[in-house]
């Protein structure tokens, strides 16, 4: 590699505000601060909002697309795709 172009690529610290949790892993991202490791490591410190720990889709507590009350259903019934044939015009042979 070349000397000088390359952005340091380190471990640093992620830490999930939400819920504390903390893990490892090697980024280019630029921090300013700096915090220790479980195991008492000081490393660049980035800072996030969710995580995998947190987020709901990922905790299961995200509503599925399907459990919305026939939201759905109502949508494809006003804007679905007709079935073939049944268009007005229609020439196709059978």
């Amino acid at each position: 590699m070349k000397e000088g172009i390359h952005p340091g690529y380190r471990e640093v610290l992620f830490v999930d505000l939400s819920n504390g949790f903390k893990f490892v892993t090697r980024s280019c991202v630029q921090t300013k601060e700096t915090g220790k490791t479980d195991d008492g490591r000081e490393l660049p410190l980035f800072k996030l909002d969710t995580s995998s720990e947190s987020h709901p889709f990922y905790t299961g507590t995200q509503k599925s697309v399907n459990d919305m009350g026939g939201r759905v259903d109502k949508f494809f019934k006003k804007f679905g795709k007709k079935p073939e044939g049944d268009a007005k015009g229609d020439t196709s042979a059978a």
